[in-house]
């Protein structure tokens, strides 16, 4: 006589994962309960009575994005000694972070385009997110004024030419640009960086 196995055990951590790369790939406003169950492999009682909703699956998978491939980016940039290889840095892990993704591109500049009233919770969470990066960009920059690696003056333009390069390239990437491109572009940063930041400090920021 047989015996039917045991129900697999519902693995929450393993259903975020997953809710990630739907989330990532498709997008909030285009990814449904249903998309997410029959990934998962749940009916959609055990989803609500594991996440609630879909915003809040979405707010859970946003935390999980920041603690694994969003976390490299800033990461590298906080801890590589030299500005100049700081920058560069994170912009090469932006670009794998990228191509790595589901559809490529970065969840925090793609993962909600259109702000309603039902999303505009997320929305601000996302574009806090993003203003938060462009401070960490910037407090890198002042770091480097302050230990004589670079010219103070031109602080907030590199800090702003460098954001709108780090989210330009989760934008080339989702419209299938290469590795190679996407290198070229960064290049052509990093020599427009180095043209205007200069390499001695000749002002103290306040």
């Amino acid at each position: 006589m047989t015996t039917r196995g045991r129900p697999r055990a519902f693995d929450r951590e393993q259903a975020l994962q997953t809710a990630l790369i739907i989330f990532w790939e498709k997008g909030y406003d285009l990814t449904q309960v249903a998309d997410l169950t029959a990934a998962m492999g749940i009916k959609p009682p055990s989803f609500y009575a594991a996440f609630g909703s879909k915003q809040a699956a979405f707010n859970e998978a946003i935390d999980l994005y920041l603690r694994t491939a969003g976390s490299k980016i800033i990461h590298v940039l906080e801890h590589t000694p030299q500005v100049k290889d700081a920058i560069r840095a994170m912009l090469s892990e932006s670009i794998h972070t990228a191509l790595d993704a589901p559809a490529g591109g970065c969840l925090l500049v793609l993962g909600l385009i259109h702000r309603t009233p039902d999303n505009a919770q997320l929305c601000q969470r996302l574009e806090n997110i993003r203003r938060s990066n462009v401070d960490s960009i910037r407090s890198r920059l002042q770091r480097g004024v302050q230990e004589g690696q670079l010219d103070a003056t031109h602080v907030e333009g590199v800090t702003q030419l460098i954001s709108t390069v780090l989210q330009g390239l989760s934008l080339r990437a989702r419209d299938g640009a290469t590795r190679g491109e996407l290198e070229l572009a960064v290049q052509a940063a990093m020599r427009a960086f180095e043209a205007v930041a200069g390499g001695k400090k000749r002002a103290s920021l306040p």
